[in-house]
């Protein structure tokens, strides 16, 4: 069937027309997620008296989002007052009362799961048009019928849902677990019974007796201070020096093949900033605090701005020196630097002198050493739980197929459900 319903795409914002008597509440496309509408603190726009039956929202309209994660979508529920929907937005409202929207809303699911808005079979298409939309057909199976399908997987897709969230709340707890496990090491070390001292530092409190307090400039090489690359590094050129990337400090993108590629020329005035094997890399923009130590591959690589360099000196283990970078502690203390800064980042400066509980380099070696092990540990239980969120979004996916396309008959299952 095409759509047996009216489509609207919401109002444009006109941001010269944003204060008035006739102001009113309007939802963006953030606020349209998965089955959900917020109504929390939505922002305001200019709506006339003659526009309001055209961009305002009643309940059992159904919202899709026209831009972003085409095709997202969720049915609203109940609206208290006026509120408005913007220009990133369709509403869909049934025509006459053979639809049922929390119908059409698990169809939007099956089209976006499916593939069905792509652009020939590559990619998602930027925008989901009014026009578009419309010539969309889709199965329509009787009103009653549809009503059956929508309390099968309404049941269903609950439960599944539910699993879900365990396996998230489980991940939430893993990842605790993995910051208590760095922090407190790097932090009290691996002795229980050592003596302890004051350091002096609020956010650190007590340290083994026998470990130096030092600022992370002085673990360094001095020819090779911490610093950052290159300012404006230009489009990617292909072929060219590699560059490392804020977004790039990360396990799974530290290599070659992910990385950008600038000129020789651009490159060169921050020779100083080039990396060797077994220096640290830490994103100072972006994804703030993300920490790796730079593998033999990428050797005479260079960094942007949104990248520190960290030349751990002889005299101390790059490894253990990444621990203490990552450990809550000294993560929180750097990112607060950056809170209201224009740009949020990590400043050099501070990098530079954030103080670190030093042990001796033997010591550092079996901190890193355990934390490694540990970490491991809790990285594979992290990776069976993504494995089976997965499976569950991919069952998920089957069944609202299966349902929607008529591929399975619920209407027993319904029955016998009601009757136990």
């Amino acid at each position: 069937m095409y759509l047996r319903y009216e489509v609207e795409l919401g109002k444009m914002l006109d941001t010269r027309r944003i204060t008035g008597e006739s102001l009113m509440p309007y939802l963006r496309n953030i606020d349209v997620q998965w089955g959900h509408v917020n109504f929390d603190d939505l922002p305001e726009m200019d709506v006339e008296l003659r526009e309001v039956d055209r961009y305002t929202i009643r309940s059992g309209d159904l919202l899709v989002c026209e831009g972003g994660e085409v095709g997202r979508a969720a049915v609203v529920e109940q609206v208290n007052g006026s509120v408005a929907f913007q220009k990133a937005l369709h509403r869909l409202r049934p025509v006459g009362a053979e639809e049922i929207s929390k119908y059409m809303f698990y169809i939007f699911r099956w089209a976006c799961d499916s593939g069905v808005f792509t652009n020939n079979g590559q990619s998602t298409i930027a925008h989901l048009t009014a026009e578009q939309l419309r010539k969309y057909r889709f199965p329509r199976p009787p009103k009653n019928e549809q009503g059956t399908i929508v309390d099968f997987l309404d049941r269903e897709v609950a439960k599944i849902n539910a699993l879900i969230a365990e396996q998230k709340r489980l991940l939430a707890l893993l990842a605790e677990k993995r910051q208590a496990v760095i922090s407190h090491v790097v932090t009290r070390g691996l002795d229980a019974d050592v003596l302890m001292k004051d350091s002096g530092v609020a956010w650190i409190g007590e340290i083994p007796s026998h470990w130096k307090l030092r600022p992370l400039k002085c673990l360094t090489q001095p020819d090779r201070p911490i610093m950052y690359g290159i300012v404006l590094p230009g489009p990617d050129v292909g072929e060219g020096v590699p560059i490392l990337k804020g977004g790039n400090v990360k396990p799974s993108r530290m290599c070659l093949s992910e990385m950008a590629r600038t000129t020789p020329e651009i490159e060169a005035p921050y020779a100083r900033a080039r990396l060797r094997k077994g220096d640290l890399v830490y994103a100072i923009r972006g994804t703030i605090g993300d920490c790796e130590i730079v593998p033999a591959e990428m050797e005479g690589s260079n960094i942007t701005q949104d990248v520190a360099r960290v030349a751990v000196d002889g005299a101390n283990s790059a490894s253990w020196v990444r621990w203490a970078l990552l450990a809550s502690a000294v993560r929180e203390e750097l990112a607060c630097g950056s809170l209201g800064a224009a740009v949020r980042g990590v400043n050099i400066y501070d990098l530079k002198r954030v103080r670190l509980p030093v042990p001796p380099k033997e010591e550092q070696e079996q901190i890193a050493e355990h934390i490694n092990r540990e970490v491991e540990k809790i990285d594979e239980l992290v990776a069976e739980c993504e494995k089976a969120m997965n499976l569950m979004r991919e069952h998920r996916s089957a069944l609202i197929s299966a349902a929607v396309t008529g591929k399975i008959d619920v209407r027993g299952l319904v029955g016998a459900k009601a009757a136990a």
